[in-house]
C-alpha cells in the first residue's frame, strides 16, 4: 500500500539561503523519508530536471541489463541524486531521457543498504514522461551552485549510490577514462635514480626461469593502447581495467600491461614517449591474442614469448616517470618511431599496413556506436566517427574511421580546419575504395596537443606545414561540413548473401522482422541490414521543405511536378485533379499522413522505439597516443614547426567572420511547418491491390535534419560539436540553450521507396537522399560513373549525373523512369541509427537490381 502526497509543480527556482521552503523536490523527500512504507506513489508527478546520467556496472546477472543508472535531478532549488530502477534503463539506453530534459517523477523508493550502517538512497521507480526542459529551468545558469540534498552523510557524489561498485563508467561506451578516480596529467617531479644496478629486457628471460627477482627496468613507451574494461557482474575486483604498452631500451621491445588499481593512477601519465624506471614488476607468458602494433622503423629484437606485469599489489609495482630534462642520451634509449605516410602514397599501400598521417580536416560525422561481438561480459559498444582530411599531395582526403581512443578531450573536439595527427592508422582496401581505420594502439592529436610531440621533427610534417602556408582559409572553409548520414565504404557492385566464407555483404532481414532490428537499436547505434522485395511506391520530396502555401502541393520553386501513369506516360502540369486524388490515396499510407489504418492493418512508425544488436564491424578500433622528447639541435626548428601546428585554429577565426558568406538556411521552425505532400509520386501496379492486405507497415517518417551534412562555421562550432558528439553525462546549460542556423550541404531533395516484402506480408518506407554534388561527404572516395540519370540507376549508384550544361535532373524526369521498377526483384542495403528522442534513421545506402544479385552458387 502507497502513500499518496500531493505537490506543487509551479515550484520554481529561488534564492538557496530560504534552507529550501517552497521546494516541492525537498518536500516529497521528506515525506518519503519519514512514511511508514517505502514507496511512495505521487497523484500529481513531480517536475525535475536532469542534470546529470551516471552508469556503472550492476550487481545482477542478466547480460542485457548489466548496467545501473544513477540520476542527479533537481528542482531548481534543490538537487538529489537518485538511482533509476532497472525497468526504467530502457529510457537511458534509446536517449530518451537524458541531461537537460525535464522528467515527470510519479513514483519513488527509499532503499537501505542492510550491510552498512546509515546508508540509504532515493530510487525513482516510474516515470510518467520525459518533455522538452520546462521553461522554468531556463534560469539556472549554475548547476554546480545549487545545493545537494544528502539523506546521509554517508552518501558519495562521485562514486555510485550502490556501494559495492567503486567507479562510474562513461555513459556510452567503456573505453575512456571518466570520474574522478583516474588522476590527470602532470608533469614528472625531478627524481635521482640509481641506474648502475639495472638490468635490459633481453635479459629478462633468464630471471623468468629462475627465482631471483629481477633488477630494476629504465624503458621508453613506445605505444600505449586503449583502455580495455573487463568487468563482469558477480566479478570481485574493484578495477578491472587493463591498458597495455610497448616498451623499449637499447636492447628491444617487449609488451608492458598495467593492471587494475593501476590504470586510473597511472594511465594518464604514462604518455607515449616517456621514460620509465620500474621497480617490484612481474614477468609473465606472453597473451598472443591481441593485437599489437606495427613496427618497423627500428632495428631492434622484439621479444614475443614473456611480458611485463605492473599489479597493484603482490607485489605492488613501483614505477618512476623521468622529467624528460633528466633523461640521459648515454642511457641508449631509442626514439618514438613513426611511419608517416602522405595521401598519395596510401592507395598504393597493402591492406592492413600501418601508418601515421597529419592533414587539415574537412568534414567530420557524428559519433555513433556499434556493438562489439565480444560473446562474454556485458554488452559493449564502440564508439567512433568518420573524419576527412586533406594533406595536398591530392585532392582526395584521407577517409577515416576513428574510433574511441581513450582520448575522450580529443576524440570529442575533432572538428574542421584543424590539424590532426593519427597514428597506427590500418590500412583498409575493399574493391575500388582505400580508408584507414584505427587501431587499438591509435593515438590522435589536434591543435593544442602537438606542442612537444616528436613527430614535429618528421619531414613529411614538415612538409606539411609547409603547404598549409599556401592555402587561403576562407577557400578550405567552403569546402567543410559536419555530421548527417555517412557510411564507408560504400557496398560493393554485386550483391551476394553472406556465408561462412564471405562477409562481403550482410544476411538478408526479412521485412517482417525489422521489428525487431528497431525496436533493438540503442541510442545512436549503427547497423547495416539488407531486405529483398520489391519497390511498390516511390515518392519525392524536396529539401528542405517549402513552407505550406497554395500552390506548393504540386510546384516548388517554379519546377513542375509530373505524376506518371503506369505506361510511364507524363501527365501535364495542368492536369492536377486526378493526381491530387492519387496523392490523397498515397497519403493514407504515407510516413507523412496521420490518417487513421484500416485495424487489418498494424502501421509502426519507427520513430516509437529503438535498439539493436547486429552490425558487422569493418575492423577492430581503438587507439595510441604519441607524446615524446626533441634533441638540443633541433629545439629551435621543432619550436617553429610546433608555433606552425598550433596557430592556424585563431587565425582561421579571425579571417572567418570577413570573408567566408554564411549560405542562407531554411530555420527549423519553417521545417517544422513545411508541407509534408510528395511532389511527385508513382505506384506500381500490385500496391493498390494488396496494401490493405499488408499487417506491418514500417514507417520511417519524414528526412531528418540530422540526417543532413551541414556547413561548418567557427561561430557555431561549440554548438555543432555539441550535437555531433554523443549525449553528454553532465548537463551544461548555456550550451544546451544555443541554437545555430542548419545550413544543408547540397541537398535539393528525397525518396521514399515503400519495399514490399515478398510474401506482400509486411512494408517498409525507406529514405534515400542522392549525391548531388561532389561538395556532399559522400562523394568523396566513390567512383563517379556515369548513367542514364533513371530512377532505378540513381537508386543503384546513389547519385544523380549533371547533365551536359551543369544542372540535375528534375524531379518529374527521375519520376517518368519508375515503371522500370515495376515487378523487379530488389535487394536493399539500410543503414540504421536512433538518433535519440524517439527518431530512427533508415535509409536505403544501396539498391541492387535483378541482375546485380548472385546467388550463393555464384549464379545471378
Amino acid at each position: 500500500m502507497h502513500n499518496t502526497v500531493y505537490v506543487s509543480l509551479m515550484a520554481g527556482p529561488s534564492d538557496h539561503s530560504d534552507s529550501g521552503s517552497g521546494s516541492a523536490l525537498r518536500a516529497v523527500f521528506e515525506q518519503l523519508r519519514s512514511a511508514h512504507t517505502l514507496s511512495l506513489t505521487l497523484t500529481s508527478p513531480l517536475c525535475l530536471a536532469v542534470i546529470a546520467l551516471d552508469r556503472y556496472l550492476s550487481v545482477q546477472h542478466p547480460a542485457a541489463e548489466s548496467y545501473g543508472y544513477d540520476l542527479t535531478v533537481t528542482d531548481g532549488q534543490w538537487r538529489i541524486k537518485c538511482q533509476l530502477a532497472d525497468s526504467l534503463s530502457q529510457w537511458v539506453r534509446t536517449g530518451s531521457l537524458r541531461c537537460g530534459a525535464g522528467v515527470l517523477v510519479s513514483q519513488l523508493s527509499m532503499i537501505h543498504d542492510e550491510t552498512r550502517l546509515s546508508h540509504s538512497y532515493v530510487r525513482i521507480d516510474n516515470i510518467h514522461s520525459v518533455l522538452e526542459l520546462p521553461e522554468r529551468f531556463l534560469s539556472i545558469k549554475d548547476v554546480g551552485g545549487i545545493p545537494e540534498w544528502c539523506q546521509d552523510h554517508v552518501t558519495r557524489s562521485d562514486g555510485p549510490l550502490q556501494l559495492s561498485r567503486k567507479y562510474y563508467l562513461p555513459l556510452w561506451i567503456n573505453d575512456d577514462p571518466y570520474g574522478s578516480v583516474w588522476l590527470p596529467y602532470s608533469p614528472p617531479p625531478d627524481v635521482v635514480i640509481d641506474v648502475s644496478r639495472i638490468t635490459l629486457l633481453a635479459d629478462l628471460e633468464a630471471f623468468f626461469h629462475s627465482s631471483r627477482r629481477p633488477l630494476p627496468l629504465l624503458v621508453r613507451i613506445l605505444h600505449r593502447s586503449r583502455i580495455r574494461y573487463y568487468g563482469k557482474p558477480g566479478q570481485n575486483i574493484d578495477f578491472p581495467f587493463q591498458v597495455y604498452c610497448e616498451v623499449a631500451d637499447q636492447s628491444g621491445v617487449m609488451s608492458m600491461v598495467v593492471w587494475n588499481d593501476l590504470c586510473p593512477e597511472w594511465y594518464n601519465r604514462l604518455t607515449v614517449g616517456s621514460v620509465l624506471y620500474l621497480q617490484q614488476y612481474s614477468l609473465k607468458h606472453s597473451y598472443h591474442n591481441r593485437s599489437r602494433p606495427h613496427i618497423r622503423t627500428l632495428s631492434l629484437m622484439t621479444f614475443h614469448s614473456i611480458e611485463i606485469s605492473l599489479n597493484p599489489r603482490s607485489p605492488a609495482s613501483v614505477v618512476t616517470v623521468i622529467p624528460p630534462k633528466s633523461v640521459q642520451p648515454q642511457w641508449g634509449l631509442p626514439d618514438v618511431p613513426y611511419n608517416f605516410a602522405t595521401r598519395s602514397e596510401v592507395d598504393s599501400m597493402n591492406n592492413n599496413q600501418a601508418c601515421d598521417i597529419i592533414g587539415l580536416v574537412t568534414y567530420v560525422g557524428r559519433v555513433e556506436r556499434i556493438r562489439s561481438k565480444e560473446k562474454t561480459g556485458p554488452e559493449k559498444f564502440w564508439g567512433y566517427r568518420w573524419v576527412h582530411a586533406v594533406d595536398g599531395t591530392t585532392d582526395s582526403p584521407f577517409i577515416l574511421e576513428i574510433f574511441s581512443s581513450s582520448q575522450p578531450e580529443i576524440f570529442n573536439n575533432i572538428c574542421p580546419m584543424t590539424y590532426l595527427v593519427c597514428t597506427q592508422m590500418r590500412v583498409c582496401q575493399m574493391g575500388c575504395s582505400v580508408y584507414l581505420t584505427s587501431s587499438t594502439e591509435t593515438q590522435l592529436f589536434i591543435t593544442g596537443c602537438h606542442k612537444k610531440q616528436p613527430y614535429v621533427s618528421e619531414p613529411k610534417v614538415k612538409a606539411f606545414i609547409q603547404w598549409t602556408k599556401t592555402l587561403k582559409d576562407s577557400v578550405m572553409l567552403r569546402r567543410t561540413a559536419v555530421g548527417g548520414h555517412y557510411c564507408y565504404p560504400p557496398a560493393p557492385p554485386t550483391f551476394t548473401p553472406t556465408t561462412n566464407n564471405n562477409m562481403t555483404n550482410e544476411p538478408i532481414t526479412a521485412v517482417a522482422d525489422l521489428k525487431g532490428e528497431l525496436e533493438s537499436l540503442q541510442y545512436r547505434e549503427h547497423r547495416r541490414v539488407a531486405v529483398q522485395g520489391y519497390v511498390a511506391a516511390v515518392q519525392y520530396h524536396t529539401w528542405p521543405p517549402q513552407p505550406e502555401t497554395p500552390h506548393s502541393e504540386h510546384q516548388q520553386e517554379g519546377v513542375s511536378v509530373r505524376e506518371v501513369t503506369d505506361t510511364g506516360a507524363e501527365i501535364p502540369p495542368s492536369t492536377m485533379d486526378e493526381m491530387t486524388l492519387r496523392q490523397r490515396e498515397m497519403d493514407s499510407t504515407s510516413p507523412d499522413s496521420d490518417v487513421t489504418v484500416s485495424p487489418k492493418r498494424r502501421r509502426v512508425e519507427t520513430g516509437l522505439r529503438g535498439v539493436h544488436r547486429q552490425y558487422f564491424t569493418r575492423s577492430k578500433m581503438q587507439f595510441n597516443r604519441q607524446a615524446g622528447l626533441t634533441s638540443n639541435e633541433e629545439e629551435e626548428e621543432e619550436q617553429r614547426d610546433e608555433g606552425e601546428l598550433e596557430s592556424e585554429e585563431s587565425e582561421v577565426e579571425d579571417e572567418h567572420t570577413s570573408a567566408v558568406e554564411k549560405e542562407v538556411a531554411q530555420t527549423s521552425q519553417d521545417i517544422q511547418q513545411a508541407a509534408s505532400h510528395p511532389t511527385a509520386l508513382w505506384e506500381s501496379k500490385v500496391w493498390p491491390l494488396v496494401k490493405q492486405q499488408v499487417t506491418d507497415h514500417f514507417c520511417c517518417g519524414r528526412l531528418n535534419q540530422e540526417s543532413i551534412p551541414e556547413k561548418f562555421n567557427f561561430d557555431d562550432r561549440e554548438v555543432l560539436l555539441h550535437h555531433l558528439n554523443l549525449s553528454p553525462a553532465r548537463w551544461t546549460p548555456d550550451l544546451t540553450s544555443q541554437t545555430h542556423t542548419h545550413t544543408p550541404v547540397a541537398c535539393t531533395g528525397y525518396f521514399t521507396l515503400t519495399i514490399l516484402g515478398l510474401n506482400q506480408k509486411a512494408a517498409v518506407d525507406l529514405l534515400f537522399v542522392p549525391v548531388v554534388s561532389p561538395d556532399d561527404p559522400r562523394a568523396a572516395g566513390v567512383p563517379h560513373t556515369q548513367h542514364d540519370n533513371s530512377l532505378l540507376s540513381c537508386i543503384s549508384t546513389g547519385r544523380l549525373c549533371v547533365q551536359p550544361d551543369g544542372s540535375c535532373p528534375a524531379p518529374g524526369s527521375l519520376m517518368s523512369s519508375a515503371p522500370q521498377l515495376e515487378s523487379e526483384r530488389v535487394v536493399c542495403i539500410l543503414d540504421l541509427c536512433l538518433l535519440g528522442e524517439r527518431r530512427v534513421e533508415v535509409i536505403c545506402s544501396k539498391l541492387y537490381r535483378t541482375a546485380d544479385i548472385c546467388q550463393p552458387n555464384g549464379t545471378q
